[in-house]
């Protein structure tokens, strides 16, 4: 899970151009495969957008998640089961509540870098795709304007969240 972090994003972003192409690895592989008579576009998409997000930012979801459901405590899982309570009971139960701070913490880190994100929708999106980070990039390097509005929003919509994670940890601590 911590490997890709020894390589730079754009490498990364670039190696999934390389995939994606027509002329690709995954369409040659296809064809090899006799799946497909021609290539299919797989670039320049809303699928290649977020196949570049998840493969970017699913670490930083996975690893809260993981310190999370590492400190459940085993008793209570087997304890549920031998009180009778099916595997997706105690999943619903007792684990997911469990881990509702690592799930809370790994959408935080996920939602905002990747609200921000200008490389990805731009270089595996094409300049069609429209995503907040890329709006304000061109709006600020390409026009030469500062997106007082766009930016205000921006910082709205990034805030919303942590004051809410903010509140619940509150409810937390007092309860």
């Amino acid at each position: 899970m911590i490997l890709p972090f020894w390589t730079s994003l754009l490498i990364r972003v670039y190696a999934w151009i390389a995939i994606l192409q027509p002329t690709g690895l995954l369409n040659r592989a296809l064809r090899a495969l006799g799946l497909i008579d021609a290539p299919i576009l797989l670039i320049y998409n809303d699928f290649s957008v977020l196949l570049g997000l998840v493969y970017a930012y699913l670490p930083f979801m996975i690893l809260p998640l993981y310190g999370s459901l590492s400190q459940v405590d085993e008793s209570l899982v087997e304890a549920a089961a031998d009180l009778g309570a099916r595997p997706s009971r105690i999943f619903l139960r007792v684990v997911l509540p469990l881990s509702l701070p690592g799930i809370a913490a790994g959408a935080l880190l996920v939602f905002i870098p990747a609200i921000g994100e200008f490389v990805i929708p731009d270089l595996l999106g094409g300049p069609r795709t429209l995503m907040v980070g890329k709006v304000l990039w061109q709006e600020f390097f390409d026009n030469v304007d500062w997106p007082a509005a766009v930016a205000m929003v921006l910082v709205a919509v990034l805030t919303a969240p942590l004051l809410i994670a903010q509140r619940l940890l509150e409810r937390g601590r007092s309860a």
